[in-house]
């Protein structure tokens, strides 16, 4: 029993990742990475938002472009920051506000319109989320959705939105992460070749 859920797993979350082998999601990976190279060429940052395994997926993706990615390649740190590590704004926003607005009131006091919002979003219907797009779409920061499934109302508001072809929770946050490294490689070679 155990063997046979192993490689359910296993080749369920291969083929969803053989599904991004096809050229439009490869046309979209290469459009996240050039959006990601010209926000960080004219000096803004990338702001990275989600819930649970997506709050999880944004702090290593600013962590690989704060510190690096690959052990062996040295660059300089890219602006990047995670909205969903500081425990006092987390607290505070939710106590004072409600936990739906943790995000949005974070993007209104840090971002610019040079900057990029990703927002994380395996339903694409997290309410926190799609507030931070409202008011990042207000201050005319770009924004960048990462979803699955059907790509929930995060498909509608962001100005982009990549949407793994899978209903599977785990296999579109194995696939975010993926996608995320993958921009993270290219954006070191655009700015570091």
């Amino acid at each position: 029993m155990t063997r046979k859920v192993i490689e359910q797993h296993l080749t369920s979350s291969i083929e969803t990742k053989q599904k991004l082998l096809e050229p439009a999601y490869i046309e979209q990976i290469e459009f996240i990475a050039t959006k990601f190279t010209e926000a960080i060429r004219c000096g803004g940052k990338l702001m990275f938002c989600g819930n649970g395994g997506s709050a999880a997926d944004a702090q290593h993706l600013a962590a690989e472009l704060v510190i690096r990615l690959r052990g062996s390649f040295n660059r300089p740190p890219i602006a990047a920051l995670a909205l969903t590590t500081d425990s006092s704004v987390l607290t505070a926003g939710g106590n004072d506000y409600g936990f739906d607005s943790v995000f949005a009131r974070q993007v209104e006091a840090l971002g610019r319109p040079e900057d990029i919002l990703v927002a994380i979003s395996t339903s694409g219907n997290s309410p926190n989320v799609l507030q931070a797009v409202e008011v990042a779409r207000k201050k005319h920061i770009y924004v960048i959705g990462l979803t699955g499934g059907d790509g929930g109302r995060l498909k509608t508001v962001a100005d982009f939105t990549l949407v793994v072809p899978s209903h599977v929770t785990a296999h579109i946050q194995e696939s975010h992460i993926t996608i995320g490294h993958i921009v993270c490689q290219l954006l070191e070679e655009a700015l570091f070749p």
